[in-house]
């Protein structure tokens, strides 16, 4: 655990656990929408041995308008600060670098003009 002053230096046992989407937003033109509100929800349970199970919806986030519901079932590594995801689910979660921080996995990413912020929270 980090005491004041120090810096986190996520291990494996560190980052693993159950994580929620706390902060999930898109951004584009200016404008952004709280896709939890809009009633998005992402879920990621990361087991120490590198597996993750989970669980993404996002209503009208699917090319062509439907709604976007994967299992995020699959793999996670941890280089430095930054967790990584593979799953077979063609989803933006797999192209995220998520940086790791007490009891925190923070994404950023920009697809097709549109910016994409998540924190998952333990």
């Amino acid at each position: 655990m980090a005491c004041n002053g120090d810096t986190f230096s996520p291990t494996t046992a560190d980052v693993a656990g159950a994580y929620t989407a706390t902060v999930f937003t898109a951004t584009t033109g200016g404008l952004t929408i709280n896709l939890l509100d809009a009633g998005a929800s992402l879920s990621a349970t990361l087991a120490e041995g590198g597996t993750v199970t989970g669980h993404l919806f996002v209503p009208g986030g699917a090319e062509g308008g439907g709604d976007l519901d994967a299992d995020l079932a699959g793999t996670w590594t941890l280089t430095g600060s930054t967790v990584r995801f593979t799953q077979a689910a063609d989803t933006f979660v797999s192209d995220v670098f998520f940086v790791a921080s007490e009891n925190r996995l923070t994404g950023d990413a920009t697809f097709s003009g549109t910016a994409i912020h998540v924190v998952l929270t333990k």
